[in-house]
C-alpha cells in the first residue's frame, strides 16, 4: 500500500529533467566561470560556442543539431577569432610612454658628456644627465644628440647626424 501524493506522467517528468538550452546555460556559465580564472581565451570561446548551442535548443534543435552547433562555433572561434584576440592582448602599447617616449628623441648638450656620465642635455624641455656610447667621446655643448636609450636616471646619447 502507498501512502502519501503521487506525481505521474509529464508533470514528473518536467520536474525532474531541466530543458536542454538550460543545460547548455549553465555549461556557459561554468566554462565563462573558467575563463575569469585562467584568462587562456579557450574556455571563453567554448562558452560562447555553449550560447550558440543553447540558443539552437532553444527554438527546438534536436540534441545532434546542437552539439554540431557546439563543435561549429568553437571550432570557428578557436581558430578564427582567439589568434586576433591573442595578438591584441599581448600587443605592446601603439604610444610609447615615460622614458621609453624619449628613446629616439633629439636633444642638446648643455654640459660636456662623456662615457661616465658626467654631462647634462635638454630633451624636449627636461634636463637629464647624460652618457656618450662611444668610451672616451666627448659631446661639446650645443652638439645635437639622439637618445638610444634610458638607463636609470641617465640618457645614453650619441651624435645625432650619426
Amino acid at each position: 500500500m502507498h501512502v502519501g501524493p503521487h506525481i505521474r506522467g509529464d508533470a514528473a517528468d518536467s520536474m525532474m529533467v531541466m530543458q536542454p538550452w538550460l543545460w547548455w546555460l549553465v555549461i556557459a556559465g561554468v566554462l565563462g566561470v573558467g575563463e575569469m580564472l585562467t584568462l587562456a581565451l579557450i574556455l571563453g570561446m567554448t562558452a560562447l560556442a555553449a550560447l550558440v548551442a543553447g540558443a539552437v535548443a532553444g527554438v527546438g534543435g534536436p540534441l545532434p543539431v546542437q552539439l554540431v552547433a557546439f563543435a561549429a562555433t568553437s571550432v570557428v572561434l578557436l581558430l578564427g577569432l582567439r589568434p586576433v584576440a591573442r595578438r591584441h592582448l599581448h600587443q605592446a602599447p601603439a604610444v610609447a610612454t615615460g622614458t621609453d617616449a624619449l628613446i629616439g628623441m633629439t636633444g642638446v648638450v648643455l654640459e660636456p658628456v662623456n662615457g661616465d656620465g658626467d654631462g647634462r642635455v635638454r630633451i624636449r624641455g627636461e634636463i637629464w644627465s647624460a652618457r656618450a656610447t662611444i668610451d672616451g667621446q666627448v659631446l661639446e655643448p650645443g652638439t645635437s644628440v639622439r637618445v638610444l636609450r634610458i638607463d636609470g636616471a641617465t640618457a645614453i646619447v650619441h651624435p645625432a647626424q650619426l
